[in-house]
C-alpha cells in the first residue's frame, strides 16, 4: 500500500524534533489531544497510563524516549540506564517494549550520540509500518470474498506505526472488496474497540457493527462470523498468544462454532525465549479502571490463548497455518507460506 493510502490516516505519535508527541488515546473519540513528552519519564508515564497503547506503538514510543534520555543526560550512563529501567517497567507484558529498548541499548553501547539513536528509533517505526503492510496482504490472502470478521480491542494505526496488524488485514480485505461485515467487541474495561477501532474504521469509511463483549458467542452461533482476527502483545515459542483480555474467550467460542482464528503480529512480538504462555506474568490494572471508586476487583489486561485454538499466525515472515504443529519454529523452517 502506498504511504498516502486513504485507509491509513491515523498516527499515534509524532516526533517534533525536540520532543515526542503522543495522541492521547484516553480522550478519543470525543477529543483529539496531543501530549508533549520532553523526557523519558514523561514517555514512561504515557505508556503506563495508556496515553499510547498497543504493543508495537509502545515499543516505538520507548525507542524515541531513549533519544530524549541521551539528549538530556549526555554521557551520564547511570541516568540513562535509570530512564531505560523506568521505561521497561511501564508495561512489561508487551514484549515489543523490551525488544525496542534492547535494540536501542545496543546502539548506546557503541558510544553513538543522540542523532544515531534518533535514526534507530525512526528505523524501528519504519520497519513496523513496512511489516504491517506486508502482513495486511498475507492475512487477506487467507480470507475469501464476502468474509465476515470479528475483532477485539484496537489493532490499527493507533496501536502501531500505521495501518495496523489485525485491523490492517481487515483494511486490506475492504480494499479488495471482500469484506462483507466487520464486528468489533467493545473491549471492556477501557472500551478500546468501541472508542478506538470504530473511530478508525469510520474515518476510513468502513462500516462496522459494535457488540458487547458477552455477545460474541451468540453472534458466532448465529452464523454471521467466518473469522476472528486479533493482534498479539506476545507470542511464546510454542505459539501461545498473549493478547487483550477476552481474546481467549473469543478463540474458545470460535473453536466450538467452526469459526477460524487468525493472529496478526510483527516479529517484534515473538518471544522464542519463553516456552509457553503459562510462564508470562500478566499485567493487572487498578480496580478503578473497571468502575470509579471500586477498591477490590480482579482486572487483568491480557489473557493467554493456547496455540491449539489458533488456526494461523501471520507475521511479516509469512502465514503459519496450524501453528500448534510447529510453534514459532515453523516460521524459520519454511512452514509459513
Amino acid at each position: 500500500m502506498p504511504a498516502d493510502d486513504t485507509l491509513d490516516r491515523v498516527r499515534a505519535f509524532r516526533w517534533s524534533g525536540d520532543a515526542l508527541e503522543l495522541l492521547d488515546q484516553r480522550a478519543l473519540p470525543g477529543r483529539v489531544r496531543w501530549l508533549r513528552c520532553e523526557d523519558a519519564p514523561a514517555v514512561a508515564r504515557g505508556i503506563r497510563d495508556m496515553v499510547v497503547r498497543g504493543a508495537p506503538a509502545i515499543g516505538i514510543a520507548a525507542a524515541f524516549a531513549v533519544v530524549l534520555a541521551a539528549r538530556r543526560h549526555g554521557n551520564d550512563a547511570g541516568s540513562i540506564a535509570a530512564d531505560l529501567a523506568l521505561l521497561r517497567e511501564a508495561r512489561p507484558t508487551a514484549v515489543n517494549l523490551g525488544w525496542a529498548l534492547d535494540r536501542m541499548r545496543g546502539v548506546l553501547a557503541t558510544g553513538a550520540g543522540a542523532q544515531r539513536l534518533l535514526a534507530e528509533a525512526e528505523a524501528i517505526a519504519a520497519e513496523d509500518l513496512a511489516a504491517n503492510r506486508r502482513m495486511a496482504k498475507l492475512g487477506a490472502d487467507a480470507l475469501q470474498p464476502g468474509v465476515r470478521v470479528l475483532t477485539i480491542c484496537n489493532t490499527g494505526s493507533l496501536a502501531t506505526a500505521g495501518l495496523g496488524t489485525a485491523l490492517g488485514v481487515i483494511r486490506e480485505a475492504h480494499r479488495r472488496g471482500w469484506l462483507e461485515a466487520v464486528y468489533a467487541c467493545e473491549t471492556r474495561p477501557a472500551n478500546q474497540g468501541a472508542r478506538l477501532t470504530l473511530w478508525e474504521l469510520s474515518r476510513d469509511g468502513i462500516p462496522a457493527s459494535l457488540i458487547v463483549d458477552s455477545a460474541a458467542a451468540a453472534l458466532m452461533a448465529s452464523g454471521r462470523v467466518d473469522w476472528v482476527i486479533t493482534g498479539a502483545d506476545r507470542i511464546t515459542a510454542n505459539g501461545d498468544v498473549i493478547n487483550k483480555i477476552g481474546t481467549y474467550a473469543l478463540a474458545l467460542a470460535a473453536h466450538v462454532h467452526g469459526v477460524r482464528t487468525m493472529v496478526v503480529a510483527p516479529s517484534s512480538s515473538l518471544d522464542p525465549d519463553t516456552a509457553t504462555g503459562s510462564q508470562v506474568v500478566i499485567e493487572e490494572r487498578p480496580p478503578g479502571e473497571i468502575q470509579a471508586g471500586l477498591e477490590r476487583a480482579w482486572n487483568p489486561v491480557f489473557d493467554c490463548t493456547p496455540v491449539a485454538l489458533v488456526d494461523c499466525i501471520v507475521t511479516e515472515r509469512g502465514c503459519l497455518v496450524e501453528p500448534a504443529r510447529t510453534g514459532l519454529a515453523g516460521l524459520s523452517r519454511g512452514a509459513a507460506n
